[in-house]
């Protein structure tokens, strides 16, 4: 029986060289592809997958708060992080939100295909190369270092991400189903906590802690 796949990345052109790669296996299936965090929600509860492979700087919904929302609503649809970030708050932060397995963008595909396997088998996939580079980071961390952005509510944090991504008020409110006074009240606390008072220093921040990137 095949393995169900998913492929979440924004860039179309990765998404269509996986796919051919993985429908070359005899025992894996692409069933679906989503550019965006809440695209592959929706697609995800639409086809139930056995396994996503998920991009963690996506539009919209970055690819850790999707892969929370989606081990929330199935416990059988394993996840896969495929990023560029090798810092270990991506990495931990994939995990702790149910990922099963991290891999770095520029790893082979043959390593690709032994994670698929391996997380479909209901083990666990930590790439070599991320390991040792988590390890480096972690010692060269200070001790009680921490993401400003885990000051942040997940509501907060999701509207943070569509506003940096130029969203205005009224659209933030019309994607999420909430009130303008909602979101602006949401801000306003956003700010506070993170001591940023204009839109430029948040969007910083944001690439920064990798909910978004200049090519979004």
């Amino acid at each position: 029986m095949s393995i169900r796949i998913i492929l979440a990345d924004d860039h179309k052109i990765t998404r269509e060289g996986l796919t051919t790669m993985l429908k070359a296996q005899s025992d894996m299936e692409v069933i679906g592809e989503a550019e965006t965090g809440r695209s592959i929600i929706k697609l995800a509860k639409e086809l139930e997958p056995d396994i996503i492979i998920m991009d963690i700087t996506m539009p919209d919904l970055n690819g850790i708060e999707a892969t929370r929302r989606i081990r929330s609503l199935s416990e059988e649809i394993k996840v896969i992080g495929l990023s560029m970030h090798s810092d270990k708050r991506f990495v931990k932060g994939m995990f702790e939100a149910g990922a099963s397995g991290y891999l770095l963008k520029d790893c082979a595909f043959e390593e690709l295909v032994r994670a698929v396997r391996a997380v479909a088998d209901g083990l666990a996939y930590l790439s070599p190369a991320v390991t040792s580079l988590v390890l480096e980071d972690f010692l060269k961390q200070p001790a009680g270092g921490y993401s400003e952005i885990s000051l942040l509510t997940p509501r907060e944090t999701e509207i943070l991400q569509l506003i940096v991504e130029g969203r205005s008020t009224k659209e933030v409110a019309y994607d999420l189903g909430i009130s303008v006074k909602t979101v602006e009240s949401h801000r306003r606390r956003i700010m506070e906590k993170l001591g940023i008072h204009n839109i430029a220093e948040l969007t910083k921040l944001a690439i920064k802690e990798g909910l978004t990137s200049l090519d979004v």
